[in-house]
Order: structure tokens, then C-alpha cells, then sequence
């Protein structure tokens, strides 16, 4: 039996989010459907962030163990091959890895991208891949909001009530804001990158950074809000579906055998 990394990408408005469910809808579900088909049994996925519902991925880490041994160009082909009849999920890599590895615990970072349209029509090609904000938006008053985000704090209060993390204390690297130009019109793209996030807190900061850019709360009310460390303060949420996982990264000593550190990242992010 040999341990096996998987690069995955989905589109998460098809499934209810990653984990496991009854009706078999979780992105989890549909994987571990293609491996049980390929491999003679089932085999469980450790995941390195369990999305949300409508939370899209192009850089989510999974491992698993498998009973055959497999050369990883198979163990893609084969896998993608019966995955295009479960769902908008694909194999992107895969590595054949040392036992210890873990996709979650071994983790040292893990970042998000986050896109705001800035539009009044609604999104056709883009619906349910980013959040159409009507409204002109401050992008410099929200970069200033952000700065008071990045670092060490306690995050109470952007983070759900149901958040089931010991502790409401992470340290936030980075969170960028950039303009983008694309075919369907500008956009604003939020690049945040930390070793763990508390639930549902890329949305309330990305939320509560819309209402600064709005004009409806300043950018040293995102720094009163935080020190409040209660979550009504928190502004508005964003929805699900602007938000993806775009990478997750290890150190050397839990690479593959032999391979160097491996960072997933997406086409547009930006760390």
C-alpha cells in the first residue's frame, strides 16, 4: 500500500461542500467514488481544507492511501477518467509521497483568492464565480481596512458562531487587494494567505471590506471592530461563491520522496 498526493480543482457550485455526505453530494463523495472504482475498495481522503458549500477550489491537497501501486501518470488518467461522470472535478497532479505525509496536518500555509465584479448587470458567464457588487467601491480605503487584518489576533470576530476551532487566535500573512481587468469587466481580487483559517472568516473580512469600500464604515472601524472581538460587530458576509482555495504548501519534510516542497497554486493567484 503507498501514500498518493492529489492536486484537485472543482467547481464547488455543484456539490455541498467538501466533506462526506448521506446523498453522496460532497466533493469528497465523487473522488473517493473514482478511487474506489480504480483501486477495489474504498479509500478515505484527508483533505487540507474542507470548502464550504459553493466554495470553489484550483489548489485543493488531498492524500490517500492506496492498496495498488500505481505510477502517478496512471493514477491521474485514471482517476480523471471516471470523475468526468461524477461532477466538475478534476485530478490536476498527483505524488507518490512518504507514509507520514499529511495533506492536512502537514500544511504550513494555505491561501484564497476572493473576487468582487464590480457591475450592475448580472453575471452570466461568471454566475455563482465571484460576487457582482453594483456599487463603486474604495479600493484604497479597503486596502487600508485589510492592513489592520494582517497579522497575529484574535479573529472572534470574524469568524462563524458555530466555528468549532479551540482557539479564535491565527496570524494572517497576507491579504491583498488588486484591480483586475477581465473579458466580462473589472473586478477587485482579494489574495489572503495564512497556515489556518478560522470558518467562515475569508468571508466576513472580504464582506466587511466591501462595506468600508462602499463608504458605510471606515477603514479604522475594520481595526474596532477586530479589537471588539464580538462577532455583531463583523459587517455583512460574503457569499460563498466568490471564494477559492488556490494553494496549499509544505515544507521539505513532508515531500514527496525525493521531490521538492509542493505548493499548489492557480493561474490568477497573486502571493
Amino acid at each position: 500500500m503507498g501514500r498518493y498526493r492529489l492536486l484537485l480543482e472543482y467547481d464547488g457550485s455543484a456539490f455541498t461542500g467538501w466533506q462526506s455526505q448521506p446523498g453522496g453530494t460532497g466533493v469528497q463523495d465523487a473522488v473517493e467514488k473514482a478511487i474506489t472504482a480504480i483501486d477495489g475498495g474504498l479509500r478515505r481522503l484527508s483533505v487540507a481544507g474542507r470548502t464550504d458549500t459553493g466554495v470553489h477550489a484550483t489548489g485543493q491537497v488531498a492524500h490517500v492511501d492506496l492498496e495498488k501501486d500505481w505510477r502517478p501518470f496512471r493514477l491521474k488518467e485514471a482517476l480523471n477518467a471516471w470523475l468526468r461522470d461524477l461532477g466538475p472535478v478534476a485530478v490536476l497532479d498527483v505524488e507518490a509521497v512518504r507514509p507520514d505525509f499529511e495533506a492536512r496536518f502537514g500544511a504550513i500555509w494555505r491561501s484564497y483568492l476572493y473576487r468582487i465584479a464590480l457591475r450592475r448587470g448580472p453575471l452570466t458567464l461568471d454566475v455563482r464565480r465571484a460576487w457582482a457588487v453594483s456599487v463603486a467601491l474604495d479600493l484604497e480605503a479597503m486596502r487600508a481596512g485589510a492592513a489592520h487584518l494582517v497579522g497575529t489576533h484574535d479573529f472572534s470576530t470574524f469568524r462563524n458562531a458555530h466555528c468549532q476551532a479551540k482557539s479564535p487566535v491565527r496570524t494572517l500573512d497576507q491579504f491583498d487587494l488588486v484591480a483586475v481587468d477581465t473579458p466580462t469587466g473589472p473586478e477587485i481580487h482579494c489574495h489572503l494567505k495564512a497556515r489556518s483559517f478560522l470558518h467562515n472568516q475569508v468571508r466576513s473580512m472580504v464582506g466587511t471590506l466591501v462595506d468600508v469600500g462602499r463608504g458605510a464604515r471606515s477603514a479604522d472601524w475594520v481595526a474596532d471592530a477586530l479589537a471588539a472581538r464580538d462577532r455583531a460587530k463583523c459587517g455583512q458576509v460574503a457569499p460563498a461563491w466568490g471564494l477559492y482555495l488556490t494553494g496549499v504548501g509544505y515544507g521539505e519534510a513532508t515531500g514527496g520522496a525525493g521531490s521538492s516542497p509542493f505548493a499548489a497554486s492557480s493561474r490568477s493567484q497573486d502571493v
